[in-house]
């Protein structure tokens, strides 16, 4: 059986393309692309506008969501803002954190992503105890509840039944600061020790192995990947452990100054210094922000060919300033996108975003062309998540987002030019594993989004 769906435009091979015929089997997987076909065939489906691959979202914390419009009111900083966080993530459990990511995924489909990278390090009940280890007796509803890596399972589950493609990033999460234990409100992050944590991961990747099996590029929707929250959380003495790791590796880097300041306090050098001495640095890692870097960083970064995920929405919200995207990429860097806390789930803008922090920062236009600015929201984003995504081409999952061409926002757009102007406002079709997911904002199989966070709202007894 073929699925197939013929475009008036598509981004094929690093440019425009006319009457785009692409076609997919039962899995989800391309199996052919052909260009010039002047008219649909009779057995696809005709997508106007211009389809682009679909957008990879390389760092997300799908919780973060529930904060949006609710830290504004008395200003504050970064910190201020993480206590809020806190108070959010005190009142996830399985099934409420399935509800609220769930809603979480269905408006990243919406908004231009069919695949996303999860930075979790909610793993454990409220008091720190790990799932699994303590039933309630007489309790019915083990298996959603109750089971070891009870919260991994929610997010799975949720994306597979959004239909969205994830790199689950387990995160490791040890300490509260350099040399400071976890707060209670930490507790349910962390594992005790390095041991804990790569014992608790091997089990995932089992237990996952079994539950979601990877078998062909368009079926596979749930992947795990591991992820060093911080220098603060994880002590240099542990960082070489990763490298016993497989597959990609993720970290918050220099978001703020503060950790830069504590970095060269205990260490005597920077973030980025301790993870390359480490040997945590090359071509897998992924440095989440990289806002405040020396320019050694930045030779570092880009000499081992690591990617980089800016967030520009999420960096403009908490202030962090604007990290030297340019130069990373003329070092060797890669670049990728994400949308972190999820100010706006728009794919669009947050790629605008990037060109946006660089003419600011430069007083230059034009620092990424919108063909970078492409490759950045798809490819970029696919190599940082080791995803068979990123391209419209034969082999790779048919994940593909549709824009509209006419709207009063893109109107008179020329070609690719059309990531600079349009928004998520114009996605009117979302496509993964070769399955129509969103329809002009309607998720096919989950419903109205807004009903679906209304319920995340109710199921953390938060005011929607």
């Amino acid at each position: 059986m073929s699925t197939r769906y013929w475009c008036e435009s598509a981004w094929i091979d690093g440019a425009v393309a006319h009457g785009v015929l692409l076609s997919a089997d039962d899995t989800g997987t391309l199996t052919a692309v052909e260009t010039g076909i002047d008219t649909a065939p009779s057995d696809a489906e005709a997508v106007s506008g211009f389809v682009l691959p679909g957008g990879v979202n390389a760092h997300s914390h799908a919780f973060h969501r529930m904060l949006r419009g609710r830290t504004h009111g008395d200003g504050g900083t970064f910190w201020t803002w993480r206590e809020v966080m806190y108070s959010v993530a005190a009142k996830l459990d399985p099934q409420s954190y399935e509800t609220v990511a769930r809603a979480v995924f269905a408006e990243m489909l919406a908004g231009g992503y069919t695949s996303v990278g999860e930075f979790h390090y909610v793993h454990h009940a409220q008091d720190g105890t790990p799932y699994g280890t303590e039933r309630p007796r007489g309790d019915a509803n083990d298996d959603a509840g109750h089971r070891a890596h009870a919260m991994e399972r929610a997010l799975a589950r949720a994306a597979a039944s959004a239909g969205i493609r994830i790199r689950l990033l387990d995160t490791c999460y040890l300490t509260g600061g350099i040399d400071s234990e976890l707060s209670a409100e930490q507790a349910r992050f962390g594992d005790g020790t390095i041991d804990g944590y790569m014992d608790r991961h091997a089990g995932l990747i089992g237990a996952f192995a079994d539950e979601f099996p990877v078998e062909t590029p368009g079926e596979s929707f749930v992947h795990v990947g591991a992820a060093i929250h911080s220098i603060r959380a994880v002590p240099a003495a542990n960082l070489q452990r990763f490298t016993e790791l497989s597959g990609p590796v993720h970290v918050h880097l220099s978001e703020q100054p503060a950790e830069n300041e504590a970095s060269q306090e205990a260490y005597g050098a920077t973030p980025t210094e301790v993870l390359a001495r480490s040997g945590v640095v090359d071509d897998r890692l992924s440095a989440v922000h990289a806002t405040h870097l020396s320019e050694e960083d930045i030779a570092i970064l880009g000499g081992s060919r690591s990617t980089i995920v800016m967030c520009p929405c999420t960096e403009a919200d908490l202030a962090d300033g604007i990290g030297p995207a340019r130069e990373l990429a003329d070092a060797g860097a890669v670049i990728s996108l994400g949308s972190d806390q999820h100010v706006v789930l728009d794919a669009l803008r947050e790629t605008q975003g990037l060109e946006a922090g660089e003419r600011l920062r430069s007083g230059q236009r034009g620092r990424f062309s919108p063909a970078e600015l492409i490759t950045a929201l798809t490819e970029g984003g696919a190599r940082s998540l080791d995803l068979p995504v990123g391209a419209l081409e034969v082999g790779k999952a048919c994940d593909f987002v549709a824009v509209r061409t006419d709207s009063m926002r893109t109107m008179g757009s020329l070609d690719e030019q059309i990531i600079l102007t349009a928004s998520a406002s114009d996605v009117h079709l979302t496509v993964s594993g070769g399955k129509v997911r969103v329809r002009d904002g309607v998720h096919t199989e989950l419903g109205d989004i807004a009903e679906l966070y209304a319920r995340a709202f109710a199921a953390l007894e938060m005011e929607g």
